[in-house]
């Protein structure tokens, strides 16, 4: 079986053949025949360790390693001691548009300390010809569209612009170019923020991390060393409004009844975490749960709730919609619920922006844990609980307990100018001082090693 297959299973929330399907791909990572299995489709599987995930991501570019080896013999890239005062940043993306990771780290961009960092970037996706692409193009010294260029032709300019350190946005999701990567143009490659976990031996160094996200036991299931930023590895800004809160019945939510909410895309929606969902709405008398609605998962969604007791009309379906319109209509959200083994990420970070708290069940993989580094770096630890049953309890007490909510959202509006979340510019200044931690290692002749605050 495909990654495929698979994939779109779970894009459409098509979960009859799914724990078959579960037992075949653990069946293929233990056979070693995982070089068709994308170890992204992996992150939204429950019962994956992250030792799953990195055998995954090595049989995933097993061959492609091999490949890339005699391109780099031929390419012959040394790294001779650099003169310069100023560390070159390279950021690799497609996303330098109108996109999710675009908003994370437009304001990091924009705070880089341009008396100690040079900032440039690669980009092999669409211009799109947005405001944000402007303002991308605008935050960095040199900004390359490299869309048309071949992974070896990509790598040559990146190394003949004699980048200190080239910085991965992508890893292994959708329409990444690792190829450029495993060329290795930089005397440092690092992992970050687009692809939630381990990229598997021989192509990055680093991975931006933070303690609660992997903990210094799980190092054994990277091949990256850990850089640690202190609060946590998600940056996002304060700059963006959030807007006014329009009518409920404009986002054509009922207009009594408390709002579960959960805006992930599909794919991370989990059978038994629909469970719980369902039965929170069993519980909490006149509550909707307003899901987004994308094609083909909808219907099998509201089958699936009708499967379980549940009124099909109690889900209610918002449109995808822009990041001003969405941060706008989440104020009318009383709750949000976290997906797992798939984590919120910028969902997580935007709900919080917005005033909208959230409760989240961390597992023992990056992409689980993500929501709870991100609760942690806004002051609200006790959002995130250790079991599903504790998840459940906490998000019915918070549905019932009118005081106990009206609590969480107090501390959550007076933590967002204060707590490290949404603080960009001692964010940024973390990050380069991990950058300039792996420019030291690698001017001294030392290997990669583990970085910040626990080295």
């Amino acid at each position: 079986m495909g990654s495929n297959t698979f994939g779109r299973r779970r894009h459409m929330c098509e979960w009859a053949d799914l724990a078959a399907d579960d037992t075949d791909l653990a069946a293929v990572l233990a056979e070693g025949h995982g070089h068709h299995l994308s170890p992204f489709h992996l992150l939204s599987v429950p019962g994956m360790s992250a030792g799953d995930q990195r055998t995954c991501s090595e049989l995933w570019t097993r061959e492609r390693r091999v490949t890339a080896q005699v391109e780099r013999d031929a390419l012959a890239f040394t790294f001779p001691p650099s003169e310069r005062r100023k560390i070159r940043l390279g950021y690799l993306s497609n996303d330098f548009h109108e996109h999710a990771t675009a908003h994370l780290l437009i304001e990091v961009l924009e705070a880089h300390d341009h008396d100690a960092f040079e900032v440039y970037a690669y980009s092999f996706g669409a211009d799109d010809g947005l405001p944000m692409r402007r303002r991308l193009m605008a935050a960095c010294d040199r900004f390359v569209d490299i869309a048309a260029m071949a992974d070896g032709a990509a790598a040559q300019l990146i190394y003949d612009d004699a980048v200190d350190i080239l910085i991965d946005l992508k890893g292994f999701t959708s329409q990444a170019r690792s190829g450029i990567a495993l060329l290795r143009p930089a005397p440092v490659v690092v992992n970050y923020l687009g692809y939630p976990g381990t990229m598997g031996a021989g192509i990055c160094d680093y991975v931006i991390t933070d303690p609660f996200l992997t903990p210094p036991a799980s190092a054994g299931f990277y091949s990256e060393s850990f850089a640690y930023m202190p609060n946590t590895y998600h940056p996002h800004g304060r700059r963006t409004p959030v807007g006014d809160r329009p009518s409920r019945r404009e986002a054509g939510l009922p207009d009594d009844g408390f709002v579960f909410c959960c805006f992930n895309q599909p794919y991370k929606i989990s059978p038994q975490m629909f469970d719980i969902w369902c039965r929170l709405l069993a519980c909490v008398p006149d509550s909707v749960l307003w899901l987004l609605d994308t094609p083909y998962a909808a219907g099998n969604l509201r089958s699936e709730a009708i499967a379980r007791g549940i009124d099909a009309r109690r889900l209610v379906f918002g449109a995808n919609v822009g990041q001003a319109e969405h941060l706008r209509r989440l104020q009318l959200a009383d709750l949000m619920l976290d997906t797992s083994p798939f984590n919120a990420h910028t969902t997580a970070s935007d709900a919080l922006w917005a005033g909208l708290p959230f409760v989240t069940c961390p597992g023992d993989t990056f992409p689980s844990r993500v929501a709870g580094s991100i609760l942690h770096a806004i002051g609200l630890p006790d959002l995130v609980t250790d079991s599903p049953e504790a998840y459940f309890d906490l998000a019915y007490a918070l549905a019932v307990d009118e005081e106990r909510l009206a609590d969480v959202r107090a501390r959550l509006a007076a933590n967002r100018l204060t707590a490290p979340l949404f603080d960009v510019t001692a964010y940024t200044a973390d990050l380069e001082g991990l950058y300039g931690a792996m420019s030291a290692r690698h001017r001294a002749h030392l290997p990669p090693a583990t970085i910040g605050m626990h080295g």
